[in-house]
């Protein structure tokens, strides 16, 4: 396996550190257009790999032809947010970076499957795969599984249980509109319904779709990369261990859940070839109306995009 992170600020980075510490892939490749920031920060990471005991090669470069062959593509490149900005401030530079850089990397790695971490989320999975003629099933977009891990932390915390026998679902864009869904959420099968009171439940919903945006307040020049760096690797190791596992992605939606011609946040199978099924589950209809609403804020987004 050989997997390509595109941009190599602090989400790329992280990201490239996980796959290796992992061992997902035999190579991983970062590319950025600041001259010597991938170049160091992929040397200072092979420099890591003795004490790690991780043979896996990490290599930096300010090109695509190193990347050639690619079988996962993450794009992390971009604008990051800063505080009073919503990731749909974002939407006509990112556009223009994240499809380039697709487009730079398709021509040396036409099998590849692309991840895609740059916001504004579901328009940049919509760019990617506009610019590269790829089909759906080979471009992902990382956010549902980051805002479900958001939901499942802040739930562990209210509860003071592990996060592991958390599991939530968190559906719909990567903003204010997505729909976190405590029905289908759990703690070890029991529906958390059951175990936090509606009131206080509403409150952490709220707060999982201000998770981002939480977390820049806090920083300042900045946004997070530790969980979203974390949350394409799952996804990464999904596809490369081919483990079929179901999580939340932002794809483009075909008729699935009455959607048609924009990306939402919806659950899927994922493995070797990247999406494999789309899982369609019974949604209420307030949770139906909420999905919809979410995929047409997306669409509206998307009308934006010029190419």
């Amino acid at each position: 396996m050989k997997i390509t992170v595109i941009g190599a600020g602090n989400v790329g980075a992280t990201t490239a550190q996980r796959i290796a510490d992992k061992e997902l892939a035999e190579e991983v490749v970062l590319v950025d257009v600041v001259e010597g920031i991938p170049q160091g920060k992929g040397l200072d990471m092979w420099e890591s790999a003795p004490v790690e005991g991780t043979d896996t090669r990490i290599t930096g470069t300010n090109g695509y032809d190193e990347t050639a062959g690619s079988d996962i593509v993450i794009i992390t490149a971009g604008l990051a947010r800063k505080p009073g900005m919503s990731r749909d401030d974002l939407l006509a530079k990112n556009a223009e970076i994240v499809g380039g850089c697709a487009e730079s990397a398709v021509k040396k790695s036409p099998n590849a499957i692309f991840i895609i971490v740059s916001n504004p989320l579901d328009v940049m999975t919509y760019v990617t795969m506009k610019r590269t003629g790829l089909p759906r099933n080979r471009v992902l977009g990382m956010a549902g599984v980051l805002d479900s891990a958001r939901f499942r932390s802040f739930v562990a915390l209210e509860l003071n249980v592990s996060v592991e026998d958390v599991t939530a679902f968190v559906l719909g864009g990567h903003g204010d509109s997505m729909v976190p869904l405590p029905r289908f959420s759990t703690v070890a099968g029991i529906p958390l319904p059951e175990l936090i009171p509606e009131k206080r439940l509403a409150e952490i919903v709220q707060r999982t779709r201000e998770g981002g945006i939480e977390i820049v307040n806090f920083l300042k020049t900045g946004s997070a990369y530790y969980a979203p760096s974390a949350s394409a690797v799952q996804m990464a190791e999904a596809i490369v261990k081919n483990k079929r596992r179901i999580l939340p992605c932002a794809v483009w939606l075909e008729g699935e859940y009455g959607l048609r011609d924009t990306v939402a946040g919806v659950p899927v199978k994922l493995g070797r070839n990247g999406l494999e099924q789309i899982i369609e589950i019974k949604l209420q209809p307030d949770e139906d109306a909420a999905l919809k609403k979410s995929a047409e804020d997306v669409k509206a987004n998307i009308a934006k995009v010029k190419f």
